[in-house]
């Protein structure tokens, strides 16, 4: 299908929308934001007019049937993705989905399957595979930067949550709400831009652990894998650990050299080869999802392609269902 101009209704306008993905709905060419929604009719208006759209509701049925509205982003925790994702494409409506795609890869496929019947196209918000420093690296990567790929390790530890510590567990360690714990928050943009660098990650062996034992989520996992491209990885994600231990590093490791690079804190890659150690800078975006955005109108005007799908995005939901099935005992 083809739409000239989008005109988005938003489902969940939450924090995560206030700079990150919000402000690119305006400021896209030919994208508006028409609508929003939020059950809190109170804070729905409240965030209607800060942000000067026309239209709000605190009933998501309405706004997907609102005619004014031709495409939805749904920018809920992930238990309620695969419902309205489900709504709006029968709907007749594209939908833009936050990620993790669902809370399983079941719902994702069921996502899909909606997908496929009604030709409406689906779109998740892992926005690193259009930002300039993750680019980059795929560059380095396909230029031979570094030889032939051996190998990929990831290490992310990270501290307890403010909000947890105040004795308060956020959806985001509520396994019936996110599908798991921070593997599904955080680690999920991480595996997503592997999986567009190297392509789709094949056999996995994991184990998944609540080692702290301060929530029901998983808080430690520790994985290996391979790619269909024949690059192996390794994995080790700790939720638990302190502040002195904070580390968030990707490296890609060659033949003839290395890649460094964070997922989050946007510090410069690193190049480290033959002809010595180089740095690569970019700047954090004033709203991340801006460019990937940009890659889903034009995607839906006829224009172009968006490298984050329904497809790719359900690619990442079956690996951590994999990574964290011992520990929930999935099958």
């Amino acid at each position: 299908m083809i739409i000239d101009e989008v005109r988005w209704g938003l489902i969940g306008c939450g924090s995560v929308t206030e700079v990150k993905s919000g402000p690119p709905l305006q400021l896209t060419p030919h994208s508006s934001l028409v609508a929003v929604m939020r059950r809190n009719a109170v804070l729905a208006e409240d965030y209607a007019k800060r942000h000067r759209v026309p239209k709000w509701y605190s009933d998501a049925d309405a706004l997907i049937n609102d005619p004014e509205v031709n495409a939805v982003y749904i920018a809920t925790p992930p238990d309620a993705h695969s419902n309205y994702a489900i709504k709006a494409m029968r709907a007749g409506k594209p939908v833009y989905v936050e990620k993790p795609m669902g809370r399983t890869y079941a719902e994702c496929l069921e996502m899909l399957k909606v997908s496929g019947e009604t030709g409406m196209p689906i779109y998740v918000a892992y926005y690193r595979r259009a930002l300039p420093g993750f680019l980059k690296v795929k560059e380095l990567v396909e230029s031979d930067a570094i030889g032939s790929v051996r190998m990929v390790n990831v290490r992310f530890y990270r501290s307890l949550e403010k909000e947890l510590r105040e004795n308060d567990v956020p959806w985001r360690l509520q396994p019936e709400v996110a599908g798991g714990g921070l593997l599904f928050d955080l680690a999920s943009h991480t595996l997503d831009y592997l999986d567009y660098v190297f392509g789709a990650i094949g056999n996995i062996k994991a184990n998944a652990f609540n080692q702290a034992s301060l929530y029901l989520a998983e808080d430690i996992v520790l994985a290996n894998w391979q790619h269909e491209s024949g690059v192996a990885g390794t994995g080790s994600w700790c939720f638990t650990t302190s502040d002195k231990n904070v580390l968030d590093e990707v490296e890609i490791i060659g033949d003839q050299g290395r890649i460094i690079f964070s997922t989050f804190e946007f510090t410069p890659v690193v190049l480290e080869n033959k002809l010595g150690r180089q740095e690569f800078p970019f700047e954090r975006p004033a709203h991340v999802q801006s460019n990937l955005m940009a890659k889903i109108v034009a995607s839906l005007r006829g224009e172009g392609e968006s490298p984050s799908t329904g497809k790719s995005a359900a690619r990442t939901n079956r690996v951590m269902d994999e990574m964290v099935k011992s520990y929930y005992r999935k099958d």
